[in-house]
């Protein structure tokens, strides 16, 4: 019994501390080599960011549960990371893949990641955290598959496809960036791409973005993988039925067309019910003063005939139009009678009864420090540190790289703005409030790492604790992102019911480069492998924990 029992303990020590994989489930293994390419989305050629030499990159295809592992070969001349945006990451923010919880991998190295998609389902996205390679690729598709046991509240789709839009910029990622180091705003895109290209109506040499057999149902997997825009999204002649949001089954709705805002992911089903011949898939800009639009084309199997140069009209803009899309984001409802992997199972059902126990109100600034643009939230912008913030934490030398709550769970008067690494404590297990204000005349979005949150309300105006009888407390989405449209508010609650460093950012690449972030910080006082993973025995290290003893793994 005894020796049973110790080799129980041996095998737990070995998952834990050697690769943070769970035993017993599927591993899944990839090897994915970064290089530079010549790509051209809007036609014009450019340096791309390819992995395994395609742009967008290879999807990962997985099922609840699963081990990921992905051994990531830097070949460019930078430092480089990928983060799996919307992938929480159970215990194990040292896989997160963003500055502040771990070191990027240098030119030449290697780095395998370790995480599982534990209790998820859905659409999701990867993408580099470093610098600004987002804006030249280095991003794909992650899909979540229900386990068979777990049915899906819905048939089976006859085919399910990937599209990866947003806006995107001539310029290369090294250009993008030396603007803003320079203190300037990158601008305004010059287009927007789909999967990779853009076509015109009546390209005659466009080839189709896929193809549909007459009388199948369709799944899409939707995602704006842009910089700065929202972009709204229809397929002419079709209705779209919204099945899933950000890893949530939802109330299914019909609806002629969707906004997608920046880092937001959707399932719709689509219907092949139409004379069988070519059909555009049409994608344009929502809330900019300079509108961009492309379309792709769906092909029916033998159809006969090209699309309709007469394309679907996109929503209102203006006033007009952040009404209407805040009535589309009520429209969006967690379906509560579906069977389903559910992160967060303490609020799963009955969040609405949780007492909150913090209140954040944050606000969206722009500033200069010395001259040059700045972004922030109450009153400070986030820089990254040489060491990464969960690396001095665990080594206990935090107070040498960084200092907590330097911004306040208020929003601060006045315009100064202090640049340092922006780090707030959270208690463990703590049911949380977030308010979002935005008091720019530009659309915003917000992701959380770690974390999916339900998005109770959006509303004009400034908040105010008597609007919380306006909140959805029964079925507001499980989610990870949330938009806050012009001179509006946005509201989300979460429990903090996972122990590590994880990235608030704005999903908009310039503003989240330019200290429109913060990291959060979770802490477990057990120092159990219970609430977090110990350090991986293969993590890099860098800074200035690089040459200190490694702290006692935990127990």
């Amino acid at each position: 019994m005894v020796f049973y029992t110790k080799m129980i303990f041996a095998v737990l020590f070995l998952c834990f501390s050697a690769t943070c994989v769970i035993a017993g489930d599927p591993t899944l293994e990839f090897e994915w080599k970064v290089t530079y390419g010549t790509i051209a989305p809007l036609g014009v050629p450019q340096q791309g960011i390819l992995i395994n030499g395609q742009f967008p990159g290879p999807a990962i295809n997985c099922t609840s549960n699963n081990n990921i592992v992905v051994n990531v070969f830097n070949q460019l001349d930078e430092p480089f990371l990928l983060t799996w945006a919307g992938i929480q990451q159970r215990k194990n923010s040292w896989q997160d893949g963003t500055p502040g919880a771990m070191c990027p991998i240098l030119p030449g190295k290697n780095y395998t990641y370790r995480f599982q998609v534990k209790d998820q389902i859905g659409t999701y996205f990867y993408f580099p955290t470093t610098a600004l390679h987002r804006a030249s690729g280095g991003i794909g598709m992650l899909k979540v598959h229900s386990r068979p046991l777990i049915p899906i509240p819905y048939d089976n789709p006859a085919e399910e496809y990937p599209v990866l839009l947003g806006d995107w910029y001539n310029k290369g990622h090294k250009t993008l960036k030396s603007i803003l180091d320079s203190g300037r705003s990158i601008g305004r895109p010059d287009g927007i791409q789909i999967n990779g290209q853009s076509s015109k109506v009546g390209d005659a040499n466009a080839k189709p973005l896929f193809t549909f057999e007459a009388g199948n149902t369709y799944k899409l997997r939707v995602c704006n993988v842009g910089l700065r825009l929202s972009v709204n999204f229809r397929v002419q002649g079709h209705t779209m039925k919204v099945v899933e949001v950000e890893g949530s089954h939802t109330v299914q709705n019909l609806y002629d067309s969707l906004d997608l805002h920046v880092g937001q992911c959707m399932s719709v089903l689509v219907t092949a019910d139409q004379t069988p011949k070519d059909y555009y898939f049409v994608a344009s800009s929502r809330f900019a003063q300079h509108p961009h639009s492309t379309v792709a084309v769906i092909r029916y199997a033998n159809g006969n005939g090209a699309a309709s140069p007469e394309l679907p009209p996109p929503p209102p803009e203006n006033t007009k139009g952040i009404a209407w899309s805040i009535s589309q984001f009520r429209s969006f409802r967690w379906n509560l009678t579906s069977n389903a992997a559910r992160p967060n199972p303490q609020g799963s059902y009955k969040y609405g009864k949780i007492n909150i126990t913090r209140t954040i109100k944050i606000a969206n600034s722009r500033s200069s420090s010395n001259g040059k643009l700045r972004f922030g939230i109450n009153g400070v912008s986030h820089v990254d540190a040489e060491t990464p913030l969960k690396l001095a934490e665990y080594y206990g030398v935090a107070d040498k790289v960084f200092t907590y709550n330097l911004m306040k769970d208020e929003p601060q008067e006045g315009d100064k703005v202090e640049v340092a690494p922006n780090v707030v404590n959270g208690t463990y297990r703590n049911f949380v409030e977030i308010i979002f204000e935005n008091h720019e005349k530009t659309i915003q979005t917000w992701h959380l790492d770690g974390f999916s949150f339900f998005a109770v309300a959006i509303e004009p105006g400034r908040w105010s604790p008597e609007k919380r009888k306006n909140y959805n407390l029964l079925d507001a989405v499980s989610r990870n992102t949330i938009q806050v449209y012009p001179n509006s508010w946005a509201a989300v609650m979460t429990t903090l019911d996972n122990a590590g460093m994880w990235n608030l950012r704005s999903e908009m690449r310039e503003r989240a480069y330019l200290g429109q972030q913060f990291y959060l910080s979770v802490v477990s006082e057990a120092r159990s492998l219970r609430d977090e993973y110990s350090l991986p025995e293969t993590q890099e290290l860098c800074g200035i924990v690089k040459s200190l003893p490694k702290p006692a793994p935990y127990t």
